[in-house]
């Protein structure tokens, strides 16, 4: 992984740690909920399109062999999407805990934003890692445009921990 010549890693601490492992069981949990229902659909979509040849009237719209082809395809495409999911988030996530590490990245604050509504005080960054944070009122108005904060952030997930 590239990093820029500003930023560098450190060891994870055991709160950031046992965030990443949250993280990992309730994404996983998800996973494999939506999974679940997909997989439902991949057998039942073939079946309710069959209905819908049935009401055309054309022949044999039971037929095993377009059954097993509408499943077949929906798999793939499932495994396909599914593997891609997996790669871009939980992978990423596993591969923090495993590695132990965390980049600690310098930033300049360009833009500060108050949420009048809300109370809540946002800090926008020149990083490509992250676009804002939020951040507490006494730091909103002990920070000014142009100072450098630093960013703490997983590695490979970009999971954000916190700045300082």
């Amino acid at each position: 992984m590239a990093q820029a010549s500003n930023q560098y890693r450190e060891p994870l601490q055991e709160d950031e740690r046992a965030f990443l492992h949250r993280r990992i069981q309730q994404d996983s949990a998800l996973f494999l909920k939506v999974l679940k229902i997909v997989m439902v659909f991949c057998f039942l979509l073939p079946f309710a399109m069959a209905w819908g040849t049935a009401f055309q009237g054309k022949p044999n719209p039971f037929s095993f062999e377009r059954y097993f082809i509408g499943v077949g395809v929906l798999l793939s495409i499932t495994a396909l999407s599914a593997a891609a999911a997996y790669r871009s988030n939980l992978y990423l996530l596993r591969r923090d805990v495993k590695e132990n590490l965390k980049t600690i990245e310098p930033c300049i604050i360009i833009r500060k934003y108050e949420m009048n509504v809300t109370g809540k005080y946002f800090f926008y960054l020149a990083t490509r890692t992250r676009l804002s944070i939020e951040v507490t009122a006494e730091d909103f108005n002990t920070f000014e445009v142009g100072d450098e904060i630093n960013i703490e952030y997983a590695s490979y997930s970009k999971s954000y921990f916190g700045y300082f």
